[in-house]
C-alpha cells in the first residue's frame, strides 16, 4: 500500500466537508454581505452615509458629497467540530462513514455560521408588532413600510427569515402562495426552498430567537448584516494507533456584525406553545 494513501483520504474527506457545507450547512450566509479571505482577528465593513447632489456654475468646481464613512468592526472567532472514525467500523457497515462524519461536521459548522448571523440580526432596534399576534399580512406590511421610510433599496436583495410556525402562517396568506401574485418562481437557498413575495425572499430557519410564546423574525436588506470569513471549512485528519481510528477535526474562522440598523426590522410574533 502506498505511504501516501492517507493524503488521498484527507483530500477526499476535505472535499466532502466543503461540498456539504456549501450545499447543506448554512442557509443564511448567501443572504447577507459576506467577505472572505480575511487576514487577522477582525475586519471592517464600511457603512456609507447619504450623499446629496447639487448644481454647479459653468466651469465651476463639482461639489463633493462629503459622504460619512462609519467603519464597523467584525471580530472573527475560531470554531471546531471533530469526531472519531474507527478503522474496523468502516468494514462492518454499508454506510460511508467518512461521508457521514463529513456531513455531520459541515452541518455543525453551518449551524454555527447561521447562529452568528442571527446573533447579529438580534441587535436590531427597529421593530413591528408586540408578540400578541401571529405573523400576519398587516405585520409584514408594517415592516416593509419601515424599510421604505428609511429608503432601504427595493432591489431584489431584501430577505426575511421566519420560524416554522410563521412559515405555516405565511402559507395561509393567499398572496404568498398564489401564482397570480408571486408567479411561478421558487428560489432555492442551499437546497432549501424559499419564496419571493413583496420583493422579499422568504427563508425558513429553525434557529431564530424565542422566549416562551415570543418569537423574533427578521426582514432585512443584504447590506445590513456583515459576515466575515478568515478560514473556510477545513479538515485535519490524523491516525491514532492506540485507538485504531482516525480523528477528524473540522474548523473555520468566522464572525458576523450588524452594519446598518436601518436596514433590518424585527417582527415580534406570537409563538404557540
Amino acid at each position: 500500500m502506498s505511504v501516501s494513501i492517507d493524503q488521498v483520504f484527507v483530500k477526499q474527506f476535505e472535499a466532502d466537508v466543503h461540498l456539504a457545507y456549501q450545499q447543506m450547512g448554512t442557509k443564511l450566509r448567501s443572504t447577507v454581505r459576506s467577505k472572505s479571505g480575511v487576514v487577522g482577528m477582525s475586519t471592517t465593513f464600511q457603512k456609507v452615509g447619504r450623499g446629496t447632489a447639487s448644481t454647479k456654475s459653468r466651469h465651476g468646481i463639482v461639489p463633493v458629497m462629503n459622504l460619512n464613512h462609519e467603519p464597523v468592526e467584525c471580530v472573527l472567532q475560531d470554531y471546531y467540530a471533530g469526531d472519531w472514525v474507527d478503522a474496523l467500523d468502516e468494514l462492518k457497515t454499508n454506510v460511508d462513514e467518512r461521508r457521514v462524519v463529513a456531513s455531520a461536521g459541515a452541518y455543525a459548522l453551518g449551524r454555527k455560521t447561521d447562529e452568528l448571523i442571527v446573533d447579529a440580526m438580534n441587535m436590531a432596534t427597529v421593530s413591528t408588532g408586540d408578540y400578541t399576534t401571529i405573523l400576519s399580512k398587516d405585520l409584514i406590511l408594517g415592516a416593509v413600510e419601515k424599510l421604505n421610510e428609511k429608503d432601504v433599496p427595493d432591489d431584489g436583495r431584501r430577505f426575511a427569515v421566519v420560524g416554522v410556525q410563521q412559515w405555516n402562517q405565511l402559507l395561509g396568506i393567499e398572496e404568498f402562495v398564489s401564482a397570480d401574485y408571486v408567479g411561478d418562481e421558487k428560489p432555492f437557498l442551499n437546497g432549501a426552498e424559499a419564496r419571493k413575495w413583496l420583493g422579499i425572499t422568504w427563508v425558513l430557519y429553525n434557529g431564530l430567537p424565542v422566549d416562551g410564546t415570543e418569537r423574533d423574525c427578521f426582514v432585512y436588506h443584504t447590506s445590513a448584516i456583515g459576515h466575515a470569513c478568515g478560514q473556510e471549512v477545513k479538515s485535519d485528519i490524523t491516525w491514532h494507533g492506540e485507538r485504531a481510528a482516525h480523528f477528524v477535526s473540522n474548523s473555520m474562522s468566522q464572525g458576523a456584525v450588524l452594519i446598518d440598523g436601518d436596514g433590518i426590522v424585527r417582527l415580534k410574533c406570537k409563538e404557540n406553545a
